[in-house]
């Protein structure tokens, strides 16, 4: 009888309609689909045609040219050719405007668009909705509540503690360099950085450099970098479903949990701590608060206003860009120097007129170096810590040149490309320091290694402080040159990196 019932023709028929349908119903979608796919992109075809860009294949787009690590020469080619701005396809229904203009910069930098939603939202599962993501009301709330963390009296003690920081990797660089005189540098640098942003920011105690636990920490940021910058150029990787089934996905879901039980860890210490007798009253009655003290304070004051998550996330956010833009702008910095032996004793000479032997250096030393501070700031042209950063244009706009794009148009604003751009800056390759002489004359958004506008680095002056204390006592120990049979490759990641990393030989002073 089941067997009769099974080979009934009728309930055979009705399998069989069934899949037909569904098989139709799945066609239908996907004519549907590849139809909205192609009127996007005839869409912006017509939008970018003022902006011409080199041929670029239907499906992939500029990717063959854009594929190797070395991506930045085919951008500064383009610079050349093409004024201002040019078009980059992704894919086939993806592409931005690059923009290399400092007018162009003015425009968009004084507009309050959004950030890339596409590009940007990639971050959250990392760092979350924090100062760096947020955008309107809520940024503008975090933003004001944040400032007094920069303010010029609690950035004064920080000196003598970034100087401890880069002491410790110091008496470490002399005893490698006893054994071997070539070092990569930006291994070390980053430790000294996550230490001084620790012990600056989050009131922690002790150095972290002699912690080997912490590399996990720093391994994890570099892992999570580079696996962002590589999904927002793959179209198959754009779906989060997709994407934490695939092996990147799953790395990166470990990356992400590494780096949160660090800043965790970092929280829990630090509330443990206002928990003591006396503590909490202490550091109430301070005239500024660090900036983790400005959050727990908050929470603990209005904590309707800053959730748990919220806080997690500004701590998320500043421990990476606190530490890891840094350490590129010292690293590069460090080796420009390298390069130029002529700058680099220039700026020795000036420091030891300063420091004497470098065993005290203060907030007021800081402004008393102009050449050296010179040299930073071409090394920051050449050398950009923070590549580029996207906006979507909210509202349609127009160019000083007369060019205008459509609202919904994605802008990737290449500060590494407006800083290389021969236009801007004559013989941009050269480096320069009297570019930056006191009373020269310059556009005010040829120079953005901080941005600019509303959102620019809230950091900056902290970064800034950090890298010439870093400068000024290196000098003062060692003379640096570079490792010429490793010459770095810049790379552009959510930070300037070195795809061979960053190696300079050292030599101890007497």
């Amino acid at each position: 009888m089941s067997v009769s019932a099974l080979s009934n023709p009728r309930a055979l028929g009705g399998v069989s309609g069934l899949l037909q349908v569904v098989s139709l119903l799945g066609l239908v979608l996907l004519l549907l689909k590849a139809a909205q796919l192609y009127l996007r992109r005839q869409w912006l075809l017509k939008a970018l045609q003022q902006f011409p860009s080199p041929p670029s294949h239907w499906l992939y787009g500029h990717m063959q040219e854009f594929q190797e690590e070395t991506e930045l020469r085919p951008l500064l080619k383009r610079v050349e050719k093409y004024p201002s701005a040019c078009v980059r396809w992704l894919w086939g229904t993806k592409a931005l405007v690059l923009i290399y203009d400092p007018d162009y910069m003015k425009v968009v930098l004084g507009r309050s668009d959004p950030k890339s939603h596409d590009a940007y939202r990639l971050l959250i599962p990392w760092i979350g909705n924090g100062l760096l993501l947020l955008e309107g009301q809520t940024w503008f709330q975090h933003r004001r509540m944040l400032t007094p963390a920069f303010h010029y009296d609690i950035l004064k003690p920080y000196v003598g503690l970034m100087a401890d920081s880069v002491r410790v990797m110091l008496d470490k660089w002399e005893e490698l360099v006893s054994s071997d005189s070539h070092l990569e540098v930006l291994g070390h640098v980053s430790l000294m950085t996550l230490d001084t942003i620790m012990k600056c920011a989050f009131s922690h105690q002790g150095s972290i450099q002699t912690d080997r636990n912490i590399q996990s920490y720093i391994q994890a940021i570099r892992d999570l970098s580079n696996l962002i910058i590589s999904r927002i150029r793959n179209a198959f990787h754009q779906n989060d479903i997709i994407y934490r089934l695939t092996p990147e996905g799953r790395w990166s879901h470990r990356a992400c949990q590494l780096a949160h039980q660090h800043t965790d860890e970092v929280i829990k210490r630090r509330k443990a701590h206002l928990q003591k007798e006396g503590e909490l009253e202490k550091v109430r009655s301070k005239r500024h608060l660090d900036f983790l003290d400005i959050l727990l304070f908050a929470r603990m004051e209005n904590g309707s206003s800053l959730s748990d998550t919220d806080l997690r996330a500004e701590v998320d956010t500043f421990m990476f860009e606190g530490h890891d833009t840094t350490a590129s702008g010292i690293s590069w910095t460090l080796y420009a120097l390298a390069s130029h032996p002529e700058h680099q004793q220039r700026c020795r000479e000036e420091i030891q007129s300063l420091l004497g032997d470098g065993a005290s250096i203060t907030w007021d030393h800081l402004d008393k170096m102009p050449y050296t501070t010179m040299c930073i700031k071409e090394a920051l042209r050449l050398y950009p810590p923070v590549p580029f950063v996207s906006r979507e244009m909210s509202k349609p706009i127009t160019f000083p040149d007369g060019r205008s794009l459509p609202a919904g148009i994605l802008l990737s604003l290449s500060f590494y490309a407006l800083h290389h751009n021969p236009k801007v800056w004559p013989k941009p390759e050269v480096f320069d320091p009297s570019r930056f002489a006191p009373g020269s004359a310059r556009h005010s958004h040829a120079f953005l290694p901080f941005s600019g506008g509303s959102r620019n680095c809230i950091g900056k002056q902290f970064a800034m402080n950090e890298m010439k204390v870093a400068v000024a006592l290196t000098l003062l120990r060692f003379e640096l040159a570079p490792d010429p049979s490793r010459v770095p490759v810049p790379i552009p990641r959510l930070v300037l990196k070195s795809q061979n990393g960053i190696h300079l030989q050292l030599r101890k002073l007497l």
